[in-house]
């Protein structure tokens, strides 16, 4: 059709809709008003209606029937439901938007979709319509294959993925049933030729559902996930990682006398940060030395875009997915004691309540004296005459001199209000076959807190210091927390016994701060502490400097971890530029151009590594509780829904108590409140409350745990 036609036509049903005598009519019924009778004009109606609602001058009623629109188009990523409604998450809204199952219009996981806002709202969230699908989020699908006759399906591992994948035959590269695939989708289908189905073709077999490490394998590519590096990009690598020569130690600070350690993990290989104290006429001296990265991946370089590209290491259960060739991160870059390293140092004075006084960001080489791990140090801080500390006697004193400091910072930092949250961590320890055979709380000791401590003051040292010269930078933002969760939070802790005081709008980090104190190693610490995190935003990167909420900063940038964060490489380059005195207005218009697409990509990175993370540890806290089933745990309720409730082990292990399960009675479920309360028997099930749970079933393949009381 004539494009200025269907202008006409489009402006005409607008006229009529806006006409003050028009009822609201469906598609058909528009065709008999307006006299559309042939198929061919019924469909051009049917795609100018559409249109029109994509453009927000129509909507789409509950009923099906169509009526003025406000205008309101956005556009957003669909998160499916397996129940078949979803939602859109909206840069810029704070509530997400409701899409009802009859507006989903075959919308996918993940998909960038357009919306327009429906007029009539039933629920306590704004619903909209999902009108265009503009990119689809998923053209792999991760999933067990199931042959029939003449074809095959890949069902998907994504439990939010609402489809199989239809899979002609031919197009199986030989999978048998029960194998693990990858499969491309080479057609969405969406409804045409009778098919509900994506077409799909299989590209790689990963191995059968239970072989050794096609579970976390099947991850790894399900998140997309870059395992391997190109050759040409390990070449470079090899080719810069050279030993530290004089003339790069020429025009750097000097650093290689002062006595500095290492404090890591016993398994870390990657040592990016070393740390040095020492104390003098009431000031303390601290050092904060960082791996110089950036004098080996230069910006542009194929080692850079494949850095950014990753934008972080990825830390499985099993592996790590390193953000930099291994001849990086666990060579030139990792601070190896007795090694010249090139480094850039944040060097800082303290008086003894915890003020700076002075400090100083510099180029330097240095030369680490001892690695230390955080088990070994925390011996010798709980006993100073102890064996550990004869072992490394030289350095007792500038431990015990750290241990000061720190405890000195950590008082300075809740003095300002800073919420410090003491989440349960996993440790999950594997055989050689990748199964699980112990899993139990992370520990934390003294000596992470320290580093945690010094790492922090480091950051937030460079982040001021950049802020106030006005100078293009990536900051690491945590904004205030939603009213309504704040709200939500409140009515929740009440219902437990405890208080949130809030003021008209925002509530103060310094009160959430007193509550963790408050229940800090009582029965509700995890469960509370969980409830105040989900409550709070998540942090991401920006070049606008909005603060830290929960750090209670109005300044604070990552810069302690360039050899596994980008953001933190990409600063260290902004550094060097402004000490060598090359940060030029027209450099500073480069950074002020490519920083917002740094900052987008690199909080995506983040986010899927965060989830990779979190769904490998769900795997194999599955595969633990398989052969279990049928035993007896005390755990502590976690989460209360409407569907049942949920139960957290000593060990870290979740499980799901269904509402079939939780006996034989009708619930109702408070979501202000977060409580399930028996309509018969008036048993209530609230956060924080003690259960004694047997192990009811447990599918490794979903990472699902299920419990019974």
């Amino acid at each position: 059709m004539d494009q200025e036609l269907r202008e006409k036509r489009k402006k005409l049903i607008c006229e009529l809709v806006e006409e003050p005598a028009y009822v609201p009519m469906k598609v058909k019924e528009l065709a008999v008003f307006m006299q559309v009778k042939s198929e061919e004009d019924k469909a051009e109606l049917a795609s100018i209606l559409q249109e029109l609602v994509s453009e927000g001058k129509l909507t789409r009623t509950v009923k099906g029937k169509y009526v003025k629109g406000n205008g309101t188009i956005c556009i957003g990523t669909f998160i499916a439901h397996p129940r078949g409604f979803g939602f859109v998450q909206v840069e810029g809204r704070e509530e997400d938007l409701f899409i009802p199952p009859d507006y989903v219009n075959g919308a996918l996981h993940k998909d960038i979709v357009k919306v327009a806002i429906l007029p009539k709202q039933r629920g306590v969230r704004e619903e909209a319509e999902v009108t265009e699908i503009i990119t689809r989020g998923y053209t792999q699908i991760v999933g067990t294959y199931q042959p029939c006759k003449n074809y095959g399906f890949v069902i998907p591992d994504d439990p939010k993925y609402p489809c199989d994948i239809f899979i002609a035959k031919g197009n199986d590269m030989g999978a048998v049933d029960g194998h693990k695939v990858l499969a491309d989708i080479i057609d969405f289908c969406d409804g045409r030729k009778g098919n509900m189905n994506p077409e799909g073709k299989v590209v790689e077999i990963l191995g059968h559902v239970n072989d050794p490490g096609v579970d976390i394998l099947s991850i790894v590519r399900s998140f997309d996930l870059p395992e391997e590096f190109d050759e040409k990009v390990l070449e470079q690598a090899q080719r810069v990682a050279k030993p530290v020569s004089d003339a790069d130690r020429e025009g750097r600070t000097d650093l290689r006398d002062v006595q500095m350690v290492t404090i890591d993990g016993e398994d870390s290989k990657d040592l990016d940060d070393a740390v040095s104290v020492t104390f003098e006429d009431g000031i303390y001296h601290l050092g904060v030395h960082i791996a110089d990265v950036a004098n080996y991946v230069q910006e542009r370089s194929l080692l850079d875009r494949e850095a950014l590209k990753r934008g972080n290491s990825v830390y499985l259960v099993d592996r790590v997915i390193p953000m930099l060739p291994h001849v990086l991160c666990n060579g030139i870059c990792s601070l190896n004691h007795g090694e010249d390293r090139l480094a850039l140092s944040c060097l800082m004075d303290f008086d003894e309540k915890g003020n700076m006084t002075d400090y100083q960001i510099a180029e330097t080489v240095i030369r680490v004296d001892r690695r230390m791990t955080y088990t070994k140090v925390t011996e010798i801080l709980d006993d100073p005459e102890g064996e550990a500390a004869q072992e490394y006697a030289e350095l007792v004193p500038m431990f015990l001199e750290m241990a000061k400091l720190a405890e000195i910072l950590k008082a300075k930092r809740f003095q300002r209000g800073a919420v410090d949250f003491d989440l349960k961590e996993s440790k999950i320890t594997l055989d050689k076959a990748g199964v699980p055979v112990k899993i139990e709380p992370y520990p934390r000791n003294r000596a992470m807190e320290l580093i945690e401590d010094f790492m922090l003051a480091a950051n937030e040292t460079v982040s001021s210091h950049f802020f106030w010269q006005d100078l293009p930078f990536l900051y690491r933002v945590h904004e205030k927390p939603d009213q309504e969760k704040i709200k939500k939070l409140r009515l929740t802790l009440a219902g437990m016994g405890y208080t949130l005081k809030t003021g008209q709008e925002d509530v103060h980090p310094k009160e959430l701060q007193r509550l963790l104190q408050k229940i800090s190693g009582s029965e509700d610490e995890a469960f509370v502490s969980r409830m105040v995190l989900r409550s709070m935003k998540q942090a991401r990167y920006d070049t606008e400097c909005v603060g830290h909420f929960g750090l209670a900063l109005s300044q604070y940038s990552h810069f302690t971890s360039p050899i596994r964060r980008y953001p933190d490489l990409q600063i260290h380059r902004i550094i060097k530029d402004q000490l060598r005195g090359r940060l030029t207005a027209e450099k500073a218009d480069h950074y002020r151009q490519i920083l917002p697409q740094v900052a987008t990509a690199t909080s995506a990175t983040e986010r899927r590594a965060d989830e990779a993370e979190r769904e490998t540890e769900k795997v194999k806290k599955a595969l633990y509780m398989e052969s279990r089933i049928g035993e007896t745990y005390t755990g502590v309720i976690s989460g209360v829904t409407g569907f049942g409730i949920f139960v957290e082990l000593p060990n870290t292990v979740e499980g799901l108590i269904s509402l079939d399960r939780l006996g034989n009675d009708d619930y109702h479920y408070d979501q202000d409140h977060m409580v399930l309360t028996g309509c018969r028997t008036g048993k209530t099930f609230s956060l924080g409350q003690t259960m004694t749970v047997t192990v009811y079933d447990a599918d490794h393949a979903t990472g699902r745990v299920d419990f019974s009381i």
